[in-house]
C-alpha cells in the first residue's frame, strides 16, 4: 500500500486543525456537561468513520477493512484509560472544570509517543519477523491477565517518573488555576499538582500503549494505517472520558470483551505464518465481543 507524503502531510494537518479547534473551544476552564461531551463524541467519531471512508475509497475495502478494525481496537482499549483516569482524578482531587486541560496536554503527548511506537514497531516487525510472535504471546498473556483481574488499581505514589519529577521540582501543595508551573517567592520554578497529575496521566498512557499497539499491528502492518486509526480513536478521548466516567460502573462486562480481543488478536498474530484470518472476520469477532459484553452490561445494571 504506498502511501505518498502529502498523505502523512494531509492527516497531520488535519490532526493539528482539530486539536486548535478543540482547544478553542475549551479555552476557559469549565465543567463538560454530558451533552458538550456527547457532542464532541459524535464529531470524533464521525471524522474517525470519515476518515474510513477516504482509506476505503483511495486505497480499497482490505485497507479500510484494516484501519476500521485497527480504529475499533483503539476505541474498545480506551476505555480502559477512562477507568484509570477517573481514579487518578480521583486521587488528586483535581477540580472538574481541570480535567480536560489535563486529558489534552495528555492526549497531545500521547499522540507523539504512540508515533515513536509505531515507527519503532514498524522497523522491529520489517527487521524481526519473530517479533510477531512475542507480541501475540503478550496480547494473550494480557488478555488472559485482564480477565482474571477485573479491579484496576492505581497508586500514583509508584510511579517511577513521578517521583523522579518530584525530586527534582518541588511540587506546591495546592492547585494554581490553570497554570501547570509556578514561580515562587525566591524566584525557583515549581510544579503544581495538575503537572503531577499530567505526568501520571501521560505515563499510564504509554503503558496502554503497550498493549494497543501491538493490537493494532495484529490487523495491519502498514504503519500508516496503524497510526491513523491509533490518532483518530485517541482525538476521542477526552470526550469519550466526560460520557463515560460517570457512569462506568454500568459497564461490568466489558473488560471482559476487551480481553477477549486481545487474546483473539494475540491468536491472530500466532497463527499469522499458518492462517491469515481475514479482516472481515476480524471485525465480527470485534464487533461480537463489544456487543455481547456491553449488553450483558447493561442487562446487569437494569437487574440491579
Amino acid at each position: 500500500m504506498p502511501v505518498p507524503l502529502w498523505a502523512w502531510a494531509a492527516v497531520l494537518a488535519v490532526i493539528l486543525v482539530m486539536l486548535a479547534v478543540d482547544l478553542y473551544a475549551h479555552r476557559s476552564a469549565h465543567v463538560v456537561r454530558f451533552r458538550e461531551a456527547l457532542a464532541w463524541s459524535g464529531v470524533w467519531i464521525v471524522l474517525g468513520l470519515g476518515f474510513g471512508a477516504v482509506v476505503w475509497l483511495t486505497w480499497g475495502p482490505e485497507a479500510g477493512g484494516e484501519y476500521l478494525a485497527g480504529y475499533l481496537i483503539e476505541k474498545s482499549l480506551a476505555v480502559d484509560n477512562v477507568f484509570v483516569f477517573a481514579l487518578l482524578f480521583s486521587f488528586f482531587a483535581v477540580p472538574r472544570e481541570l480535567e480536560h486541560r489535563v486529558l489534552f496536554f495528555g492526549v497531545l503527548g500521547a499522540l507523539v509517543f504512540r508515533a515513536a511506537f509505531i515507527g519503532a514497531g514498524a522497523v522491529l516487525l520489517g527487521r524481526f519477523h519473530w517479533i510477531l510472535y512475542l507480541f501475540g504471546a503478550f496480547l494473550l498473556y494480557t488478555g488472559v491477565k485482564m480477565a482474571r483481574h477485573a479491579a484496576i488499581e492505581v497508586n500514583p505514589d509508584r510511579n517511577p517518573v513521578l517521583r523522579a519529577m518530584r525530586r527534582v521540582m518541588p511540587v506546591t501543595d495546592a492547585f494554581q488555576g490553570s497554570r501547570f508551573l509556578v514561580r515562587r517567592d525566591d524566584g525557583r520554578w515549581a510544579a503544581t499538582p495538575l503537572l503531577a497529575v499530567l505526568v501520571a496521566v501521560e505515563t499510564t498512557d504509554i503503558v496502554f500503549a503497550v498493549d494497543s499497539i501491538p493490537a493494532i499491528f495484529a490487523v495491519t502492518s502498514e504503519p500508516f494505517l496503524v497510526f491513523t486509526s491509533n490518532a483518530f480513536a485517541i482525538l476521542g478521548l477526552r470526550a469519550m472520558y466526560f460520557l463515560l466516567a460517570g457512569a462506568m460502573h454500568r459497564f461490568g462486562y466489558l473488560r471482559y470483551g476487551l480481553a477477549a480481543i486481545l487474546v483473539f488478536v494475540g491468536a491472530k498474530m500466532l497463527l499469522a505464518d499458518l492462517y491469515a484470518i481475514p479482516v472481515w472476520l476480524s471485525l465480527v469477532v470485534i464487533f461480537a465481543c463489544l456487543a455481547i459484553s456491553v449488553g450483558a452490561s447493561h442487562y446487569r445494571a437494569r437487574r440491579g
